[in-house]
Protein backbone atom coordinates (compact mmCIF):
# COMPACT_ATOMS: atom_id res chain seq x y z
CA UNK A 1 0.00 0.00 0.00
CA UNK A 2 2.87 2.33 0.75
CA UNK A 3 6.50 2.19 -0.83
CA UNK A 4 8.78 4.91 0.28
CA UNK A 5 12.33 4.48 -1.48
CA UNK A 6 15.24 6.75 -0.70
CA UNK A 7 14.60 9.85 0.11
CA UNK A 8 15.94 12.62 1.26
CA UNK A 9 14.87 16.28 3.13
CA UNK A 10 16.95 19.07 4.12
CA UNK A 11 16.10 22.55 5.54
CA UNK A 12 17.69 25.62 4.43
CA UNK A 13 20.47 23.71 2.58
CA UNK A 14 23.67 25.61 2.32
CA UNK A 15 22.67 28.18 5.18
CA UNK A 16 23.97 27.70 8.80
CA UNK A 17 20.61 26.48 9.15
CA UNK A 18 21.00 23.50 7.22
CA UNK A 19 19.12 20.23 8.52
CA UNK A 20 19.25 17.28 6.94
CA UNK A 21 15.64 16.06 8.76
CA UNK A 22 15.32 12.53 6.12
CA UNK A 23 18.61 10.74 5.02
CA UNK A 24 17.99 7.94 2.97
CA UNK A 25 14.35 6.45 4.26
CA UNK A 26 13.22 3.75 2.76
CA UNK A 27 10.12 1.86 3.83
CA UNK A 28 7.22 -0.39 2.71
CA UNK A 29 3.87 -0.91 4.26
CA UNK A 30 1.31 -3.89 3.08
CA UNK A 31 -2.59 -3.35 3.09
CA UNK A 32 -3.73 -3.16 6.84
CA UNK A 33 -0.33 -2.49 8.40
CA UNK A 34 -0.78 -0.53 11.44
CA UNK A 35 2.73 1.06 12.09
CA UNK A 36 4.04 3.09 15.15
CA UNK A 37 6.41 5.49 14.88
CA UNK A 38 8.99 6.75 17.89
CA UNK A 39 11.98 8.45 18.33
CA UNK A 40 13.07 11.36 20.14
CA UNK A 41 12.82 15.64 19.16
CA UNK A 42 14.11 16.19 15.56
CA UNK A 43 14.21 12.76 14.75
CA UNK A 44 12.30 12.98 11.34
CA UNK A 45 8.96 11.51 12.52
CA UNK A 46 6.99 14.47 11.62
CA UNK A 47 8.69 15.17 8.57
CA UNK A 48 8.21 11.91 6.99
CA UNK A 49 4.19 11.90 7.74
CA UNK A 50 4.58 15.38 6.20
CA UNK A 51 6.18 14.45 3.10
CA UNK A 52 3.94 11.78 2.87
CA UNK A 53 1.17 14.08 2.68
CA UNK A 54 2.94 16.10 0.12
CA UNK A 55 3.16 18.91 2.32
CA UNK A 56 7.19 18.80 1.81
CA UNK A 57 8.59 17.75 -1.35
CA UNK A 58 11.65 15.47 -1.33
CA UNK A 59 14.55 16.14 -2.57
CA UNK A 60 15.51 12.90 -3.66
CA UNK A 61 13.54 9.79 -3.98
CA UNK A 62 10.09 8.38 -4.50
CA UNK A 63 6.50 7.61 -2.63
CA UNK A 64 4.26 5.51 -4.27
CA UNK A 65 1.39 5.08 -2.44
CA UNK A 66 -1.22 1.45 -3.70
CA UNK A 67 0.87 1.62 -6.85
CA UNK A 68 1.00 5.31 -8.01
CA UNK A 69 3.70 7.57 -7.96
CA UNK A 70 2.66 10.40 -5.72
CA UNK A 71 6.13 11.99 -5.40
CA UNK A 72 5.29 14.91 -7.57
CA UNK A 73 1.89 14.85 -6.56
CA UNK A 74 0.81 18.68 -4.84
CA UNK A 75 -0.64 18.11 -1.21
CA UNK A 76 -3.93 18.75 -2.22
CA UNK A 77 -4.03 16.21 -5.12
CA UNK A 78 -2.35 13.46 -3.14
CA UNK A 79 -5.34 14.30 -0.14
CA UNK A 80 -7.89 12.25 -1.74
CA UNK A 81 -5.37 9.22 -0.75
CA UNK A 82 -5.15 10.08 3.05
CA UNK A 83 -7.35 10.39 5.86
CA UNK A 84 -4.73 12.35 8.39
CA UNK A 85 -5.49 13.64 12.42
CA UNK A 86 -3.37 16.07 13.56
CA UNK A 87 -2.09 16.91 17.41
CA UNK A 88 -3.94 19.77 18.21
CA UNK A 89 -7.39 19.08 18.14
CA UNK A 90 -8.25 22.32 16.83
CA UNK A 91 -7.09 21.11 13.48
CA UNK A 92 -9.12 18.83 11.33
CA UNK A 93 -12.78 20.42 11.92
CA UNK A 94 -14.91 23.20 11.47
CA UNK A 95 -15.71 24.90 14.88
CA UNK A 96 -18.87 26.49 14.00
CA UNK A 97 -20.44 23.71 12.27
CA UNK A 98 -22.52 20.97 14.18
CA UNK A 99 -20.99 17.52 14.52
CA UNK A 100 -22.84 15.78 12.53
CA UNK A 101 -22.33 18.62 9.46
CA UNK A 102 -18.59 17.58 9.85
CA UNK A 103 -19.14 14.14 9.27
CA UNK A 104 -21.61 15.13 6.59
CA UNK A 105 -18.51 16.92 4.69
CA UNK A 106 -16.00 14.48 5.46
CA UNK A 107 -18.41 11.64 3.65
CA UNK A 108 -18.86 13.95 1.06
CA UNK A 109 -15.37 14.19 0.56
CA UNK A 110 -14.49 14.30 -3.21
CA UNK A 111 -18.19 13.80 -4.46
CA UNK A 112 -20.34 16.06 -6.48
CA UNK A 113 -22.53 18.20 -4.00
CA UNK A 114 -25.99 19.31 -5.43
CA UNK A 115 -28.81 21.22 -3.50
CA UNK A 116 -30.34 18.45 -1.78
CA UNK A 117 -30.56 17.86 2.09
CA UNK A 118 -27.40 18.34 3.44
CA UNK A 119 -27.83 15.17 5.98
CA UNK A 120 -30.31 12.94 5.27
CA UNK A 121 -32.22 10.86 8.44
CA UNK A 122 -30.24 7.39 7.57
CA UNK A 123 -27.04 9.16 7.46
CA UNK A 124 -27.73 10.99 11.35
CA UNK A 125 -28.67 7.00 12.15
CA UNK A 126 -25.45 6.14 11.17
CA UNK A 127 -23.47 9.05 12.67
CA UNK A 128 -25.27 8.36 16.30
CA UNK A 129 -23.92 4.75 16.23
CA UNK A 130 -20.21 5.57 14.98
CA UNK A 131 -20.05 8.45 18.08
CA UNK A 132 -21.42 5.69 20.83
CA UNK A 133 -19.01 3.38 19.72
CA UNK A 134 -16.66 6.41 21.04
CA UNK A 135 -17.82 6.16 24.02
CA UNK A 136 -17.61 9.75 24.84
CA UNK A 137 -21.03 10.98 24.94
CA UNK A 138 -21.01 11.84 21.47
CA UNK A 139 -24.34 10.25 20.21
CA UNK A 140 -26.54 12.47 22.25
CA UNK A 141 -25.19 16.10 21.23
CA UNK A 142 -25.10 15.20 17.28
CA UNK A 143 -26.01 18.82 16.45
CA UNK A 144 -23.53 20.24 18.83
CA UNK A 145 -20.74 23.11 17.76
CA UNK A 146 -17.91 21.16 17.29
CA UNK A 147 -15.94 24.21 18.80
CA UNK A 148 -17.47 23.75 22.01
CA UNK A 149 -16.02 20.13 23.03
CA UNK A 150 -13.16 19.08 24.90
CA UNK A 151 -10.37 18.71 23.12
CA UNK A 152 -10.57 14.50 23.28
CA UNK A 153 -14.01 14.56 22.15
CA UNK A 154 -13.23 16.63 19.49
CA UNK A 155 -10.07 14.57 18.39
CA UNK A 156 -12.26 11.60 18.18
CA UNK A 157 -14.60 13.20 15.85
CA UNK A 158 -11.44 14.17 13.60
CA UNK A 159 -10.80 10.70 13.78
CA UNK A 160 -14.06 9.67 12.29
CA UNK A 161 -13.99 12.01 9.54
CA UNK A 162 -10.42 11.40 8.63
CA UNK A 163 -11.39 7.57 8.42
CA UNK A 164 -15.09 7.87 6.76
CA UNK A 165 -13.70 7.57 3.58
CA UNK A 166 -11.35 4.39 3.59
CA UNK A 167 -8.56 6.01 3.35
CA UNK A 168 -5.62 4.53 1.55
CA UNK A 169 -3.20 5.40 4.06
CA UNK A 170 -4.27 7.57 7.44
CA UNK A 171 -1.94 9.39 9.03
CA UNK A 172 -1.79 9.91 13.02
CA UNK A 173 0.81 12.43 14.31
CA UNK A 174 0.97 12.15 17.94
CA UNK A 175 -2.69 12.98 17.89
CA UNK A 176 -3.78 11.88 21.50
CA UNK A 177 -0.22 13.98 22.48
CA UNK A 178 -2.77 17.28 23.89
CA UNK A 179 -5.47 15.05 25.73
CA UNK A 180 -5.63 13.47 29.78
CA UNK A 181 -4.06 10.15 29.85
CA UNK A 182 -7.87 8.61 30.78
CA UNK A 183 -8.81 10.69 27.42
CA UNK A 184 -6.12 9.40 24.97
CA UNK A 185 -6.57 5.95 26.13
CA UNK A 186 -10.16 6.03 25.00
CA UNK A 187 -8.98 7.81 21.71
CA UNK A 188 -6.70 5.14 21.45
CA UNK A 189 -9.00 2.31 21.88
CA UNK A 190 -10.90 3.67 18.98
CA UNK A 191 -8.10 4.26 17.02
CA UNK A 192 -7.15 0.23 17.20
CA UNK A 193 -11.43 -0.39 16.14
CA UNK A 194 -11.57 1.92 13.48
CA UNK A 195 -7.85 0.02 12.15
CA UNK A 196 -9.22 -3.17 12.86
CA UNK A 197 -12.10 -2.51 11.03
CA UNK A 198 -11.66 -1.51 7.84
CA UNK A 199 -8.25 -2.53 7.68
CA UNK A 200 -6.93 0.53 7.18
CA UNK A 201 -2.88 1.30 6.84
CA UNK A 202 -2.34 3.43 9.39
CA UNK A 203 1.33 4.94 10.46
CA UNK A 204 0.77 6.62 13.76
CA UNK A 205 3.43 8.84 15.69
CA UNK A 206 3.66 8.59 19.40
CA UNK A 207 6.34 9.77 22.26
CA UNK A 208 4.92 7.41 24.80
CA UNK A 209 6.90 3.79 24.46
CA UNK A 210 4.27 1.66 25.94
CA UNK A 211 1.66 2.87 23.49
CA UNK A 212 3.43 2.19 20.93
CA UNK A 213 4.38 -1.32 21.95
CA UNK A 214 0.63 -1.82 22.77
CA UNK A 215 -0.97 -0.40 19.10
CA UNK A 216 -0.18 -1.96 16.16
CA UNK A 217 1.53 -4.89 14.57
CA UNK A 218 4.78 -2.84 13.76
CA UNK A 219 7.15 -0.33 15.60
CA UNK A 220 9.82 1.83 13.76
CA UNK A 221 12.12 3.91 15.31
CA UNK A 222 13.59 6.98 13.98
CA UNK A 223 17.23 9.34 14.99
CA UNK A 224 18.61 11.45 12.52
CA UNK A 225 16.24 11.25 9.99
CA UNK A 226 16.72 7.35 9.39
CA UNK A 227 14.53 4.23 10.42
CA UNK A 228 17.26 2.52 13.00
CA UNK A 229 14.82 0.02 14.20
CA UNK A 230 11.85 -2.00 12.33
CA UNK A 231 10.17 -4.76 14.98
CA UNK A 232 6.86 -6.84 13.68
CA UNK A 233 5.33 -9.61 14.78
CA UNK A 234 5.76 -11.59 17.59
CA UNK A 235 8.83 -9.87 18.49
CA UNK A 236 7.14 -6.42 18.89
CA UNK A 237 4.48 -8.31 20.97
CA UNK A 238 7.09 -9.50 23.38
CA UNK A 239 9.09 -5.68 23.52
CA UNK A 240 9.24 -4.02 26.68
CA UNK A 241 10.04 -0.56 27.09
CA UNK A 242 13.43 -1.59 28.50
CA UNK A 243 14.46 -3.70 25.79
CA UNK A 244 13.22 -0.73 23.34
CA UNK A 245 15.65 1.47 25.06
CA UNK A 246 18.57 -0.68 24.91
CA UNK A 247 17.77 -1.55 21.19
CA UNK A 248 17.81 2.16 20.83
CA UNK A 249 21.43 2.71 22.50
CA UNK A 250 22.87 -0.62 20.85
CA UNK A 251 21.40 0.67 17.66
CA UNK A 252 22.41 4.39 17.56
CA UNK A 253 25.23 4.34 19.33
CA UNK A 254 23.96 6.78 22.33
CA UNK A 255 21.49 6.57 25.01
CA UNK A 256 18.39 7.96 24.45
CA UNK A 257 17.90 11.48 26.09
CA UNK A 258 14.15 12.48 25.57
CA UNK A 259 12.30 12.75 28.48
CA UNK A 260 8.78 13.04 27.45
CA UNK A 261 9.62 9.04 25.27
CA UNK A 262 10.92 8.19 28.52
CA UNK A 263 8.41 9.08 31.51
CA UNK A 264 5.35 8.99 28.81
Amino acid sequence: MLKVSNIYKTFNPGTVNEKTALNGVSLELAEGDFVTVIGGNGAGKSTLLNALAGVWPVDVGSICIDGVDVTKTSEHKRAKYLGRVFQDPMMGTAATMGIDENLALAARRGKFRGLGPGITAKEKVEYRKMLAELDLGLETRLSAKVGLLSGGQRQAVTLLMASLKRPKLLLLDEHTAALDPKTAAKVLEATERIVEKDNLTTMMITHNMKDAIVHGNRLIMMNNGKIILDISGDDKKKLTVEDLLEKFAIASGSELDNDRMMLG
